[in-house]
């Protein structure tokens, strides 16, 4: 599949920052399930935006300004091809080895009743770890529902459990909480996704990974119930949000900020067709 982004995402000061520092994991790299044909990001500031890694092998962009500025731009605009490798990740550079990603942090420390829930529904122990992590897959999905009004960038796995609410994040985050209860290495991955109703679409995409023997990294997209596919891209990976977010940073001054994003992810294939069709 052949998958164009176009993504901008504008803050608005009602009086300008008198400083602003970003990092930016916006840029996939190719592997054996996607090779980036082009790829730019652009900002509306006149400043020199430094290239380079993170610990986790995700490329990054830093800039810093002191110049007044009374508002932002980031845009994102390139074309990806990938392919289905059923979930399967390979061709990846890994700078940390797989049990880092047992590392409990704030937002994926889960609680006593998240254990017994990872417990019931991956299976007993004996059972093999691949099957137990689709189990864990099923029952987030099936037991969580998707609310785009019920959470927020900072809900922890244990708050949005208890809502039995949330995004893309939250399910994520309580998948590679219960994971890692479990013993299994899990990490979050910030993304996009085709979406076959709509171009248009509000955020970015997020899905976990877990380490499986014989196999390696396999993502689980717990919003969805399923394994990625060629309808996804790979941007960045990281502990949880914190660690793989599309842009962090800071600033001094600007009052109350404004926060638009404007994001389209499309196959190019069926564009033409419907192009075809409605000509």
């Amino acid at each position: 599949m052949r998958i164009r982004i176009a993504y901008d995402t504008r803050y608005v000061y009602d009086r300008p920052a008198r400083a602003i520092g970003q990092v930016l994991r916006v840029t996939p790299r190719s592997n054996d399930a996607q090779y980036i044909s082009n790829w730019r990001v652009e900002l509306d500031v006149d400043e020199a935006v430094r290239e380079g890694e993170d610990a986790f092998g995700n490329l990054t962009q830093t800039f810093f300004t002191t110049r007044p500025a009374p508002h932002l731009t980031i845009s994102i605009s390139g074309e990806v091809e990938t392919t289905d490798t059923h979930g399967v990740l390979t061709g990846v550079i890994e700078r940390l080895p797989p049990e880092a990603f047992l590392r409990i942090t704030p937002l994926t420390q889960v609680n006593a009743e998240l254990r017994e829930f990872a417990r019931e529904v991956a299976g007993a122990g004996d059972k093999d770890c691949l099957g137990r992590l689709h189990g864990l897959l099923n029952a987030v999905h099936r037991e969580v529902r998707f609310d785009t009004e019920a959470t927020q960038t900072a809900t922890t796995a244990e708050e949005a459990f208890a809502k039995r609410r949330g995004v893309c994040q939250d399910l994520s985050h309580i998948f590679i909480g219960c994971a890692r209860a479990l013993d299994i290495p899990a990490r979050y991955v910030s993304g996009h996704l085709v979406r076959f109703d709509a171009v248009e679409q509000q955020a970015s995409h997020a899905w976990a990974e877990a380490m499986v023997p014989g196999l390696g990294w396999v993502g689980f997209d717990v919003a969805n119930d399923v394994c990625p596919s060629e309808t996804h891209v790979r941007v960045a990976a990281g502990f949880d949000y914190l660690s793989a977010a599309p842009v962090r940073g800071v600033r001094t001054g600007g009052g109350v900020e404004a926060l638009s994003v404007k994001l389209a992810v499309a196959d190019l294939a069926q564009q033409q067709t419907q192009g075809q069709t409605s000509a």
